[in-house]
């Protein structure tokens, strides 16, 4: 398989204050995305403060000394925008989508909502009651409860196997004055990315970015953050749970991969991933799906992250049927590791990814989401080398990440069962 290679297409201009830019122009598109990336994630939290990024993520849009709650979003959907915000343990980011016109209007209030948020007393408890609710819905999802339990398995002494949302408990005892705190320790111009994508050319947007994101709070200290190790362990970690008016089972299977220090690695287990469950004839798809159908579905996913990655198998099935079918994988794993793929095969999974790049790499949103969370974990260049990256691994180095990582005698499991009737 040839390819013709991605070239970043992207600029990076790291400014006097320490804030970093990242700019795309896309003269084509009369649209533009301003995407803040801060490097204020859940692993910065101490353990007592579980929660306060993703519920700062909420407060920032509730104003500051002079935005007043709401106005911002009126703002921005009166001019037919849009805007949202992420965390996760890595990043919080806020973004807005609109006409390019428009930009140097909205970013000035995106830039004063992100660095100078009030976090208002009043709406502190208000909105809090919103992230409790949050994690009730959250605690109602199978899904979410199963990969909660199964992090907290593969994760039990470093921050990403606590819940991003914190708990109630926790959030009950935290404090307006507590999260001002934490927002002038981490949300400083060295932890922080701005991305702009679209319809605006560089010079102008470098002016602008330098103009807006000015005053950043005055930094204070924070409790010591308590991120944790990873520790590696031989042996299956396995838990079963029983859900109420659960209708199907779920199997969870789940190994520690490498993280953004070892990019190579990272990408041949995504191809480890599409190799075993993605599309109609990945090996566990066609054989447990298709051909025995011992499952509803099953999938794989490689989640990239900054310490240490996650390598999941998932499948819905019959409860009677979770034995066999984590067995059956256990086995096909043990095959992996000792029987190179075929170059057809490993083809087929290069060729997924590749196509799955360029499809992601298309709109405004899409690239803005992609250069800050690279620059983020790691740089923002990064992200283009991913097609070359995949194309580079062999069915000899897919075999030896196989037996590095993939082991049937190392892994976490966490099986959802229903509830016992009486």
């Amino acid at each position: 398989m040839t390819f013709t290679p991605f070239t970043f297409p992207a600029t990076v201009t790291p400014l006097e204050t320490g804030l970093t830019v990242v700019h795309h122009h896309m003269p084509a598109t009369p649209v533009v995305v301003a995407d803040v990336w801060v490097d204020a994630g859940a692993a910065l939290e101490p353990v007592e403060w579980m929660g306060m990024a993703h519920f700062l993520e909420h407060m920032v849009f509730k104003g500051t000394q002079r935005l007043r709650p709401g106005m911002f979003d009126y703002a921005i959907e009166t001019q037919g925008g849009f805007s949202n915000a992420a965390t996760s343990h890595d990043y919080a980011h806020f973004y807005m989508a609109l006409a390019a016109e428009a930009l140097p209007t909205a970013l000035p209030d995106l830039a004063e909502l992100v660095l100078q948020a009030a976090i208002p007393d009043a709406e502190f408890g208000r909105e809090r009651q919103v992230v409790l609710e949050e994690i009730r819905q959250a605690q109602d999802d199978p899904d979410w409860i199963a990969f909660q339990a199964l992090s907290e398995q593969v994760f039990p002494d470093h921050a990403y196997g606590r819940p991003v949302l914190g708990t109630e408990e926790v959030l009950l005892q935290r404090s307006p004055a507590e999260m001002r705190r934490f927002h002038q320790t981490h949300y400083q111009p060295a932890n922080m990315t701005v991305v702009v994508t679209g319809g605006i050319a560089l010079e102008p947007t470098l002016d602008l970015v330098r103009q807006t994101f000015r005053s950043f709070p005055a930094p204070v200290a924070s409790p010591a953050r308590q991120t944790g190790q990873i520790q590696p362990w031989w042996g299956v970690r396995r838990q079963v749970l029983r859900v109420p008016r659960l209708e199907q089972a779920r199997l969870l299977m789940a190994w520690v991969g490498p993280g953004v220090d070892d990019l190579n690695a990272a990408c041949g287990m995504d191809i480890l991933a599409t190799l075993l469950a993605e599309g109609r004839s990945a090996r566990l798809v066609r054989e447990l799906r298709e051909e025995r159908q011992w499952v509803l579905d099953i999938g794989g996913s490689f989640s990239l992250q900054r310490d240490c990655s996650l390598f999941m198998l998932q499948a819905w099935l019959e409860p009677d049927r979770v034995d066999a079918v984590e067995a059956l994988i256990c086995d096909r794993l043990s095959t992996l590791a000792l029987q190179p793929v075929s170059p057809a095969e490993l083809e087929r999974a290069q060729r997924l990814l590749i196509n799955d790049f360029a499809f992601s790499t298309e709109t405004p949103g899409q690239l803005a989401g992609l250069y800050g969370y690279y620059d983020v974990v790691a740089s923002a260049a990064d992200s283009y080398s991913y097609p070359t990256r995949i194309q580079a691994h062999t069915p000899t180095s897919i075999t030896t990440l196989a037996k590095s990582f993939l082991s049937p005698n190392a892994y976490a499991s966490t099986i959802l069962l229903p509830t016992a009737e009486r």
